[in-house]
């Protein structure tokens, strides 16, 4: 039996176990209700706050990654502006480059075409105020007087004379050569050409070209230029340095105005492979060396390989007489050891050799050495 206070008149009620033990169990069914209901309102509660939170964060994830978006979007598109305003920029320019080199190779052809037609003015008229004879020599001294007036300035160790020289029987106009450090790198053969207008038989320039390849050859040249004012209408060499290497090596045709820039391009052609030709020269020098050295080692080859023969045929000579000694020696040793043999045969029977034997068959002797041994014994 257990016993209940009432908590609020104080009675005290007795109740068995079952009823005690019901009254129990609506109390803790009320309590657990009770409690199951407040944790669900926290509950609540707390999954309301979550949500609110979960929802700011997303909220805030949301409006950073759009404004990223938008920051990059508008970025690219700033980018994409610039890039057409440059482009916009560079057609403007190219354009108006364009127009500009237009104008100016329009200029440019002008001035040439006016240079040239003012040149070959100058020419025909330089050529009408001089006498045939004096013509080619005027041509010549032209040329002389330009290479002074730059000889000090552009080219100071450099050698530009007359070809003096008619020993092959002929001869060029003008020799230019110069080297650097003991290396010749460049050297010209020039024939200059002009004629009068009046000239009854007109020459051309194709007329010199085997005669002058002749002469760069005879004079140890590396390059032939013509300079000609033949055919002075010929669009051909009046456009410019003219290269017939096609028909002679290392040949060209030219005006006068291009004499000093004839020199110059091929002077400093040869300049840039100097370094080239300073090493040939070296690898040349080495080569005769070498070629020296090789003479010298085959000399001392031959003489060796000539006294190696004679040795090795005295001493092949030596070789057969010491073989021939040690045959005849082998024939006086063999000898020697019969002899020996013989002699031991001799020393074997003189050995066995008793009185005896001696007067085997010879009694008087017998009788004789009997006697002498009687008397032996008697003494």
């Amino acid at each position: 039996m257990q016993e209940i206070k009432c908590p609020k008149c104080g009675e005290v009620f007795v109740v068995d176990e079952s009823g005690y033990a019901q009254i129990v169990q609506q109390v803790r069914d009320k309590e657990f209700e009770k409690e199951l209901k407040q944790r669900e309102k926290e509950f609540e509660e707390l999954r309301g706050k979550d949500l609110e939170l979960l929802q700011m964060k997303q909220k805030a994830e949301f409006d950073r990654v759009l404004s990223e978006a938008v920051q990059k979007k508008e970025k690219e598109l700033s980018e994409k502006e610039a890039e057409i305003t440059a482009l916009n920029n560079r057609l403007s320019n190219k354009e108006t480059e364009s127009q500009l080199k237009e104008q100016s190779l329009q200029k440019e052809f002008e001035d040439k075409l006016k240079l040239k037609d003012e040149q070959i003015e100058y020419y025909k008229d330089f050529k009408a105020r001089q006498s045939t004879k004096m013509v080619g020599e005027s041509l010549e001294q032209h040329c002389l007087n330009q290479f002074n007036s730059l000889r000090m300035a552009a080219f100071p160790a450099a050698y530009f004379e007359k070809d003096n020289d008619a020993r092959t029987g002929s001869k060029g106009d003008f020799i230019f050569r110069e080297s650097m450090e003991g290396v010749e790198f460049i050297s010209i053969m020039f024939e200059m050409k002009n004629e009068m207008d009046e000239t009854a038989t007109k020459h051309k320039n194709e007329d010199f070209l085997k005669e002058l390849d002749k002469d760069r050859r005879e004079k140890g040249c590396e390059y032939a230029v013509l300079v000609s004012l033949l055919e002075i209408d010929h669009e051909l060499y009046n456009n410019g340095i003219v290269d017939v290497s096609y028909k002679y090596e290392k040949m060209y045709v030219i005006r006068p105005q291009f004499f000093i820039p004839m020199i110059t391009l091929l002077r400093n052609a040869a300049l840039n492979s100097l370094k080239y030709r300073q090493e040939l020269e070296v690898a040349k020098h080495q080569q005769i060396d070498i070629l020296h050295f090789e003479e010298n080692m085959n000399t001392f080859k031959e003489g060796f390989a000539r006294n190696y023969r004679l040795a090795s045929n005295k001493f092949k000579t030596a070789i057969d007489e010491i073989d021939k000694t040690i045959s005849h020696l082998q024939k006086t040793k063999e000898a020697l050891l019969s002899s020996e043999n013989n002699l031991r045969l001799a020393n074997n029977k003189a050995e066995d050799l008793s009185i005896k034997k001696l007067t085997k068959n010879a009694p008087m002797v017998k009788e004789l050495f009997d006697e002498m041994k009687k008397e032996k014994d008697a003494d």
